[in-house]
C-alpha cells in the first residue's frame, strides 16, 4: 500500500470515529472466516481503528490450517509457526452492533507485511471470481438462507428453547421477545430481512435476506450468524449453525440463491436464456467438487441424505426442493445442498467459478426432474463422504486453477485433518463435537 492509500484510509477511519462514539461503541471486531467455516477475529479499541484500517492488525497466517476443533494441521502451505499477515478493515462494511452493544464489526482482507493480498485470503478469492464474470459483462447477485436451532442454554446438550410445530405461529410466540429483538437488530445493522419463519426441526429457525454483490452477501452471513449467536447469548440461549446438531433429525442447512445479470436484468427472470442455462449448468457439472465447499464437513454427509430435502442429488428442477439445484421460477438459482458449516466466502467464489465456466463452454442443462429423485436411479447421489468430495475436488482443474495451488492444497489438507479427526468416531461424537462449533 503506498503512502497516500495509507492516508486516505487513516483519514476515512478517523471521519467515522465520532459517529462510532456517538454510538456508545467503544472497540471494533475485525474478522475473517478460516478455512473449516469459523469466524475468528481480533479487536482494535475505537481510537485504534484509524491506525488499524491504515496498517492493518497483525495475525499468523497459521489460522488456514485450523480445523473446527481449534486443531491445527501441518499442511503443505499453512499451519507453521513462521509468518505474519496484516488484517485490513473493510470500513465500507464496517457496522455499529445492535446485538452487541458497545461493539463495532467489519469483515477483513488479509495481505502478507509487503501489502500483496495474501493467496489463501477468502474474500479476495470470491472478489476475484465476480471479476472474471464482470469482465465478461456478468454481474452476480447472491443471498444465503441462514438456519439454526435455539437450545437451552443451561444444559451441554441440545434441549430445544421451544416445544412449538414445525413452522408453527406457537413456536415463534413461545421465543417471541427474542425473534423481536433479533429482527430489530439485523434491521438496525442494515440487514435487508426477507423473511423469518420457524423450521422444521426442534427449536429451528431461518432467516432470508436480499441479494446483494456476492462478496457483500458472503460478508451479511458472517454478520447475521454473528447477530444471531449474540442475541441468543443475550437471552441466556445457544444458537448451531452445525449441519447436524442431533442424529436423527433433521440438520442446518445454509441454501445459496444466485443470479446472473447483463445490462441491469436478470438472466434468471428473463425466460429460457442461454447464458443462465450455461451458468445452471456449470454448477450442476461440478457439484461433486463444490460439495468439498459448501458441504465441509464430517457432519455434513450426516445431513446431506434423501429424503430430507437436503438436496443430496446432482439434479436439477423448477421448484423441486429435493434436487440440489431448486430453480426457482422467474427469480434466481437456489443451491440446496450447501450448509453452514461452509465458508460463505469460499461458497460464493467457487459457485461463481463453476456457472463462469458453463457459460465459456456453452454448456446446456439435462431435463428437469419433475419428480423425487430418488424415485429416479439414474440420477446420482451427490457425494456421501468428505473424502469423495475433496477427492472430486482435487481433479477438478476449473475449480483448483481458479483456488491456485496454496489456497486448492490447504482446502484439501484442512479437510482431511477434519477426515483424520473423525476416522473412527460415531455419528453421536461426530454430532457432540460438532454442534456447538458452528
Amino acid at each position: 500500500m503506498d503512502i497516500a492509500e495509507r492516508d486516505r484510509r487513516h483519514a476515512h477511519a478517523t471521519g467515522l470515529l465520532d459517529g462510532l462514539a456517538e454510538r456508545d461503541v467503544v472497540a471494533v471486531a475485525i474478522t475473517w472466516v478460516d478455512h473449516s467455516g469459523i469466524t475468528r477475529v481480533k479487536s482494535v479499541p475505537l481510537d485504534k481503528l484509524p491506525h488499524a484500517a491504515a496498517h492493518g492488525v497483525g495475525v499468523s497466517p497459521v489460522f488456514d490450517g485450523f480445523l473446527l476443533d481449534d486443531s491445527i494441521v501441518a499442511g503443505r502451505y499453512a499451519g507453521g509457526p513462521v509468518g505474519d499477515l496484516r488484517l485490513r478493515p473493510d470500513l465500507d462494511r464496517l457496522t455499529a452492533l445492535a446485538g452487541q452493544p458497545g461493539w463495532a464489526w467489519a469483515p477483513a482482507d488479509r495481505f502478507d507485511q509487503q501489502g500483496a493480498p495474501h493467496p489463501q485470503d477468502e474474500r479476495g478469492l470470491a472478489r476475484a471470481a465476480a471479476d472474471r464474470l464482470a469482465a465478461d459483462g456478468c454481474e452476480v447477485r447472491a443471498g444465503f438462507e441462514v438456519e439454526w436451532v435455539v437450545g437451552r442454554g443451561d444444559v451441554d446438550g441440545f434441549v430445544p428453547a421451544a416445544t412449538g410445530p414445525a413452522y408453527g405461529h406457537a413456536r415463534q410466540v413461545e421465543l417471541s421477545d427474542y425473534c423481536a429483538d433479533l429482527i430489530a437488530a439485523l434491521v438496525a445493522q442494515g440487514v435487508d430481512v426477507l423473511q423469518f419463519h420457524p423450521e422444521y426441526a426442534a427449536g429451528q429457525f431461518e432467516v432470508s435476506t436480499a441479494p446483494e454483490d456476492p462478496v457483500h452477501a458472503a460478508d451479511t452471513a458472517v454478520l447475521v450468524r454473528e447477530t444471531i449467536r449474540a442475541v441468543s447469548s443475550r437471552h441466556g440461549l445457544r444458537a448451531s449453525f452445525s449441519p447436524k446438531v442431533v442424529v436423527d433429525g433433521v440438520g442446518n442447512g445454509g441454501h445459496l440463491h444466485i443470479s446472473l445479470w447483463r445490462d441491469r436484468t436478470n438472466l434468471f427472470a428473463a425466460g429460457a436464456d442461454p447464458d443462465a442455462e450455461a451458468f445452471t449448468a456449470g454448477v450442476l457439472r461440478r457439484l461433486p467438487a463444490l460439495c468439498a465447499i459448501g458441504c465441509p464437513s464430517v457432519a455434513s454427509y450426516l445431513r446431506l441424505v434423501p429424503a430430507r430435502w437436503a438436496g443430496a442429488f446432482a439434479a436439477w428442477g423448477v421448484e423441486n426442493r429435493e434436487a440440489a439445484l431448486r430453480l426457482v421460477a422467474g427469480r434466481d438459482l437456489e443451491v440446496k445442498c450447501f450448509d453452514l458449516s461452509a465458508n460463505p466466502y469460499l461458497v460464493v467464489a467457487a459457485t461463481m467459478v463453476a456457472g463462469h465456466a458453463g457459460v465459456v463452454d456453452g454448456l446446456r442443462l439435462p431435463e428437469p426432474v419433475t419428480v423425487d429423485p430418488v424415485r429416479l436411479p439414474d440420477v446420482p447421489r451427490l457425494p456421501t463422504s468428505l473424502e469423495d468430495a475433496v477427492r472430486a475436488f482435487e481433479q477438478d482443474e476449473v475449480l483448483t486453477e481458479a483456488f491456485g495451488p496454496e489456497f486448492a492444497a490447504t482446502i484439501a489438507d484442512v479437510r482431511r485433518g477434519e477426515i483424520a479427526r473423525f476416522a473412527d468416531a460415531s455419528p453421536e461424537e461426530v454430532v457432540r463435537v460438532t454442534r456447538w462449533r458452528h
